[in-house]
């Protein structure tokens, strides 16, 4: 794709299918225009550079576990990250989005040192993670979903600050995340959180560091109407809508999803 079109310039669209076990750098240099859809599980560094597109991992139907429990992936996913989506219905390992500069990921958990070194995009959560989280952290932002009340003991607080979600694009940002999540991967944890929402709303944090306290997702003074869901909503409109919702005419002609 690259070689005929260049990093952006790809106008055509590729959905791919794999079921089983993927080894090392699944996914990785994913571009725009190309989606990627693994039944099964995968190594380390899922999406290794990835620039665009949209990787999904699912459990197989038959796998009998818990997939918010289980690692579906390995460590270092999303590493040097610049664009695209990322959905893993399970959890990921160590150093998850390491280096991510610009993909939208959402996972049911993670190891230590999630989001380090990050300097874009965002990741949101659904489970428990490791300690050193936002590490060296200089962009981006995190959503992390803590029911145990013990996640702030987990955050480097070096660089980024944590707080609970006080602005409407950050939960409009947040809730359309999870929302894309579930009709991408059929979450039974993203669905538990989208029927109870505003209960489970008031169970997640907000990590981000000074380049980013005065976004709308932070900051009630900010213009919500930059607010982005996806990486691939390049004009930063909220493209992606609530389950049953419906376009407006504007909406219609600005989304390609």
């Amino acid at each position: 794709i690259a070689r005929a079109h260049g990093n952006i310039g790809f106008q055509g669209k590729i959905n791919l299918s794999f079921e089983g076990s993927a080894g090392q750098a699944f996914g990785a240099f994913v571009l725009p225009g190309l989606n990627v859809r693994l039944t099964g599980e995968a190594n380390d560094y899922v999406g290794k550079g990835m620039h665009g597109g949209e990787i999904v991992v699912v459990p197989d139907a038959n796998a009998g576990f818990v997939a918010s429990e289980s690692s579906i992936v390995g460590n270092a996913c999303l590493y040097g990250a610049t664009g695209g989506d990322f959905h893993a219905n399970g959890r990921t390992g160590e150093r998850f989005c390491v280096r991510n500069s610009g993909a939208f990921a959402v996972a049911e958990g993670a190891g230590d040192h999630c989001c380090e070194y990050m300097t874009g995009g965002v990741v949101a959560m659904l489970g428990s993670v490791g300690r050193n989280v936002g590490a060296g952290m200089t962009g981006g932002v995190g959503y992390f979903y803590d029911d145990k009340d013990d996640f702030l003991e987990k955050v480097n607080g070096e660089i980024v600050s944590v707080k609970r979600i006080g602005t409407t694009a950050g939960e409009a940002q947040l809730k359309n995340m999870i929302e894309r999540h579930f009709e991408k991967t059929g979450s039974e944890k993203a669905d538990e959180i989208l029927s109870n929402w505003e209960t489970e709303k008031e169970k997640f944090w907000q990590v981000y560091p000074p380049s980013e306290a005065n976004s709308a997702v932070i900051s009630e003074e900010a213009d919500a109407a930059l607010t982005r869901v996806s990486a691939s909503a390049p004009d930063g409109a909220l493209c992606f809508l609530s389950v049953g919702g419906q376009m407006s005419p504007g909406q219609t002609a600005r989304c390609a999803d």
